[in-house]
């Protein structure tokens, strides 16, 4: 047995609930919505902190204008507090290096910053997963047991197609499912809610495309004042996320 994962549990073991924002594919705003879910239940009182897992491609630090952000070395790493959100991401680590990790160096990089990194007392943890349904998702479903996820999809088929392996991936390991987010709406749609029923995961509703967004990009009190953050907000809290 790998000794991190004892000292990972003590790392997390202050941390109340853990939920992981999940797709089947890239480009669906996974991201943005994990970012946006740590920056509204931040202020909605809870005390959040934010994992970025996409080792590939992070952009939590992005989203939220935290490039210059760092973890404080103290018997481990100290994720820097972002608008009110505990940061980490390898990209602390890297910088804008490219992170070529394969196979079990993946698994073996997540187990490292998972077992480094001091949260202290949390009522929530997000963490952002890679998208798809590779090996890292296997290994936040095995390493991180209390976890819990939520999905996103946009209305797309090749979405739905995607997200509907990874509900069968997730039931297949017994990992709780939150719901099932619709984001980038465009038009009254229907398909995302009658797919999420056949899967048997809950509907928390849909996201509008806002073109807002990506002038707020690295803004979080203006990503806040935005329409999608309004509308998220009503999901989570109907999700029973929020306050």
């Amino acid at each position: 047995m790998d000794p991190r994962l004892s000292v990972i549990g003590e790392r997390l073991e202050e941390v109340a609930r853990i939920i992981v924002v999940c797709s089947g594919k890239g480009g669906v705003g996974k991201s943005l919505i994990a970012s946006l879910t740590s920056l509204l239940s931040s202020r909605s009182g809870l005390r959040v902190g934010l994992l970025d897992l996409d080792f590939h491609g992070p952009s939590c630090h992005i989203i939220l204008g935290a490039r210059k952000a760092s973890p404080l070395e103290d018997r481990g790493l100290v994720p820097p507090t972002v608008a009110g959100v505990r940061l980490m991401s390898l990209a602390f680590l890297a910088g804008d290096k490219p992170i070529p990790l394969r196979g079990a160096d993946v698994t073996n990089a997540l187990l490292e910053l998972l077992a480094i990194t001091r949260w202290g007392r949390l009522d929530l943890l997000i963490v952002d997963s890679p998208p798809g349904m590779g090996e890292e998702i296997l290994d936040v479903a095995r390493i991180l047991r209390r976890a819990e996820a939520l999905l996103v999809t946009t209305p797309s088929p090749l979405s739905l197609s995607t997200v509907s392996r990874l509900v069968q991936l997730l039931k297949s390991l017994r990992t709780p499912i939150v719901g099932v987010l619709e984001n980038m709406r465009r038009e009254e749609e229907g398909e995302v809610a009658r797919e999420a029923r056949r899967w048997g995961v809950r509907y928390l509703g849909w996201l509008p495309y806002d073109p807002e967004i990506e002038a707020a990009i690295g803004d979080p009190a203006r990503l806040l004042s935005t329409q999608l953050a309004r509308r998220l907000g009503e999901a989570l809290r109907e999700a029973g996320i929020l306050r």
